[in-house]
């Protein structure tokens, strides 16, 4: 059984995990709903891992029920759902941070300017010149179609956020 692991490290050696962290206020909207979604664009890859939280959330709030009925609709389970706070292991972690808004940006840069490298306006890449550099839209406490509107932009903005991904990670692993 010890041989399998030397023919596995070469193979684990030749991938570099990206870890892809949203995040918006609370973890109960827009950034679960990003979470979803994005994996749903990398489904089957094995080179992502993808989580969302908080700037302001409290520790294990469930997603407001819009996002998890919208997200049902496409066919994602947010049951087992629980929001989080931003944390310093959650941003150390990540490879690539995308704040839903510029004052989350500003909030994580603020927190943790030592991340600056990795933070991004989910908007930021957006082939759309109206899109980027927008805001995606707070639907917290709103109707049913607010949650719409922002499950839809992301929907828009997420295909370039990856593609940005995909062509811009450095595959290598850094030199101990």
């Amino acid at each position: 059984m010890a041989d399998a692991w030397l023919v596995l490290i070469p193979l684990y050696a030749a991938t570099a995990l990206k870890h892809i962290l949203f995040v918006c206020t609370g973890n109960t909207c827009r950034s679960p709903m990003a979470e979803i979604l994005f994996r749903d664009l990398v489904k089957g890859r094995t080179d992502y891992a993808v989580s969302s939280a908080g700037v302001c959330a409290y520790q294990g709030d469930l997603a407001s029920a819009h996002a998890e009925q919208l997200m049902t609709e496409r066919g994602h389970d947010m049951s087992g759902f629980r929001s989080r706070c931003i944390s310093e292991e959650l941003v150390h972690k990540a490879t690539h941070i995308f704040a839903m808004s510029r004052s989350h940006f500003a909030s994580i840069e603020d927190m943790f300017p030592e991340v600056s490298d990795k933070l991004y306006l989910v908007s930021e890449f957006s082939s759309d010149d109206a899109m980027r550099g927008k805001d995606v839209s707070d639907p917290f406490g709103g109707p049913r179609e607010a949650y719409i509107e922002a499950r839809d932009t992301l929907l828009k903005l997420l295909p370039s956020v990856l593609s940005y991904i995909d062509q811009t990670f450095d595959k290598t692993f850094p030199k101990p």
